[in-house]
């Protein structure tokens, strides 16, 4: 696959022992007429500083939930249980589910911030971009001056106009350029981690790959940790250290991107691979995943993909498997994990090239 990657995937730079935010046991709930509703059931994660973590997974799948609680930004009526825990570069560990809201809105801009889908509608269309900076900087309390100097700094290294930028209306700019501003926008206040909620969506291939190009430089001179929301696989296997793969609101297989590629696990991530439009494999050796993803509010007992699997058998249906390592950096939630290979081959990576 690799020719559909935007840069060499793993930079490597993270170290095992740093983490800069834990996750464990977070779930979301919503109280619905029919039943309870999971969206994020009980997923454990660390997110390493400095690393890019890559989040995939179908429409439907948790991956905006996981990036909502991130922040504490479930809105309600969900139900955000479990510990989130920031590791800031200088002070002690902050949990983020017992802060206060005015400590919360700190966290979320200054040490941790969010892009979210919809770069074309995230605007005030009666405020100019530079009117946004502006607010932003006022409510948070930073001065305004060094700020703008920022933003133009920001803009600058995203290959864009500052004073036209600062001085644009919304609507006067292109969905490359929103997306740009958003980003800019997102880092204004210099935060550690940026989470990015399916940053390129709305855009054509050619730009989401000039953005992701863009943010792979920006990462490195502002010294960030990346959390990438994305469905699009190939696009975001180029881009990160680290791929988390999400199914029916957990993550079922976590490893090294390159290792993911070359020697996917889990059946699903298989089925994923084969799935996704890529320049490796023609059109014909393509294949949907068959069935339908379960329903928040009547999960499958066992393994959540059993009734999908080519692998299930009784045992799937009643056993939900836990982690097992398939190598240091590589972890697969699947009791058949080792015969994946030949029940969901791939014409591309690893032992099937």
């Amino acid at each position: 696959m690799s020719s559909n990657a935007v840069n060499s995937a793993g930079t490597n730079r993270r170290a095992s022992d740093d983490p800069i935010i834990t996750v464990r046991n977070a779930s979301v709930r919503f109280d619905m007429d029919k039943g309870t509703s999971t969206v994020l059931n009980d997923v454990t994660m660390d997110i390493y500083r400095g690393e890019t973590l890559g989040v995939v997974g179908e429409s439907g799948s948790g991956k905006s939930m996981f990036a909502d609680a991130l922040l504490d930004a479930v809105v309600e009526p969900g139900i955000l249980t479990g510990e989130i825990t920031y590791y800031p570069e200088d002070g002690d560990p902050i949990d983020i589910l017992d802060l206060q809201p005015w400590e919360l809105r700190e966290v979320r801009w200054e040490d941790i911030s969010m892009v979210f889908q919809g770069a074309m509608s995230a605007f005030n269309p009666t405020m100019s971009i530079g009117e946004h900076f502006e607010e932003t900087l006022e409510a948070h309390g930073w001065d305004e001056d060094e700020g703008l100097e920022r933003a133009r700094q920001l803009f600058a290294d995203l290959h864009l106009d500052p004073d036209r930028m600062l001085s644009s209306f919304p609507h006067e700019l292109s969905g490359g350029q929103k997306q740009r501003a958003l980003i800019a926008l997102s880092l204004i206040l210099e935060p550690e981690v940026l989470v990015m909620d399916e940053p390129t969506a709305a855009l054509d291939l050619l730009m989401q790959r000039s953005i992701l190009n863009l943010l792979y430089d920006i990462k490195d001179k502002y010294d960030l940790t990346l959390v990438f929301i994305s469905h699009d696989l190939p696009i975001v296997s180029g881009f990160a250290d680290r791929l988390a793969v999400l199914y029916a609101f957990e993550f079922v297989e976590v490893g090294e991107a390159t290792e993911i590629l070359g020697n996917a696990a889990h059946p699903y991530t298989r089925a994923l691979l084969k799935s996704t439009p890529n320049l490796d494999i023609s059109l014909d050796e393509m294949r949907p995943i068959e069935g339908e993803s379960p329903d928040p509010v009547n999960h499958p007992a066992g393994c959540s993909y059993h009734p999908r699997c080519p692998l299930g058998d009784q045992k799937c249906t009643t056993d939900d498997p836990a982690f097992r390592p398939v190598s240091d950096d590589h972890k697969v939630r699947c009791h058949y994990w080792e015969d994946a290979d030949e029940a969901v081959p791939l014409a591309f990576g690893g032992e099937d090239e």
